[in-house]
C-alpha cells in the first residue's frame, strides 16, 4: 500500500495532509453538534412552565445547565424578561449572533478541502502525463523504441492521484452538505424558540397586569 501510494508522486502528500484535516474537523463538528442537541420542544415546555410560575432564576439555572446554543439564547431573553419586547428580541439577536458562528466554526475548511483535493488528484494527472511524454520525448531523441514499462511511472502517478484526490473529496462534500444542513437545522429552531420565548414573557407580563 505504501509503494502504491509513493507511485502517486509529491502530490500525493498534499492529498494526505488534506485527508487528515478533513477527517478531524468533520469528528470534532460531528461531536460539537451532537452536544449542542437537545429536545427543544420539552425544552421549551419546562421554560414556560417556570416561567409562568414566575421562578426567573430557576429558568436562568435550567438555561445554564442545558448544553447548546437554544438554551444559550433563551438565558439572553429570559434576562431582559421585564424589558419591551423589541429589548428582548434585541438582546436575543445578540446572543444568536454570537452563537452561529460556533456551530459554522471550521465548515468552511471542509468545504475548501472538498474542492481542491480533486484538484490536486488532476494536478498530479498532469504532472504524471508530462512525464510520461517527457519519456516519449527522451527516447525518440536517442532513436529508441519506446516499450509500456518506460510511461508507467508517469502513469501510475497520473491514475493514482485522480483517485486519491477523488476519494478524499467525494465524502468529504458528503460530510459537508451534512453538517450544513444539522447546523440550518439549529439556526431554525434557534429562530422559532426566540419567537415562542418573547410571546410567552409578554403574555405572561399582559397578565400579571390584569
Amino acid at each position: 500500500m505504501w509503494e502504491l501510494f509513493l507511485k502517486g508522486g509529491p502530490l500525493m502528500f498534499f492529498i494526505l495532509i488534506c485527508s487528515i484535516i478533513a477527517l478531524a474537523v468533520i469528528i470534532e463538528r460531528v461531536l460539537y453538534l451532537r452536544q449542542a442537541q437537545i429536545n427543544t420542544a420539552s425544552f421549551m415546555e419546562e421554560i414556560s412552565a417556570i416561567l409562568k410560575r414566575n421562578k426567573v432564576l430557576d429558568a436562568i439555572d435550567l438555561c445554564n445547565a442545558t448544553p447548546g446554543p437554544i438554551a444559550k439564547i433563551m438565558k439572553a431573553g429570559i434576562l431582559k424578561h421585564d424589558r419591551s419586547r423589541a429589548e428582548i428580541k434585541e438582546a436575543i439577536e445578540d446572543a444568536g449572533i454570537h452563537e452561529v458562528p460556533r456551530l459554522e466554526k471550521n465548515i468552511k475548511v471542509i468545504a475548501t478541502i472538498a474542492q481542491i483535493a480533486p484538484l490536486l488528484g488532476f494536478l498530479g494527472t498532469v504532472t504524471g502525463m508530462v512525464k510520461a511524454f517527457q519519456v516519449i520525448e527522451q527516447k525518440a531523441a536517442a532513436f529508441v523504441p519506446v516499450n509500456p514499462g518506460d510511461l508507467a511511472g508517469g502513469i501510475w502517478e497520473a491514475l493514482i492521484t485522480t483517485v486519491a484526490g477523488l476519494t478524499v473529496a467525494i465524502p468529504t462534500y458528503v460530510a459537508y452538505n451534512f453538517l450544513v444542513s444539522k447546523v440550518d437545522g439549529f439556526v431554525l429552531e434557534m429562530e422559532k424558540s426566540a419567537t415562542d420565548l418573547v410571546h410567552i414573557l409578554i403574555s405572561k407580563r399582559e397578565d400579571d397586569e390584569i
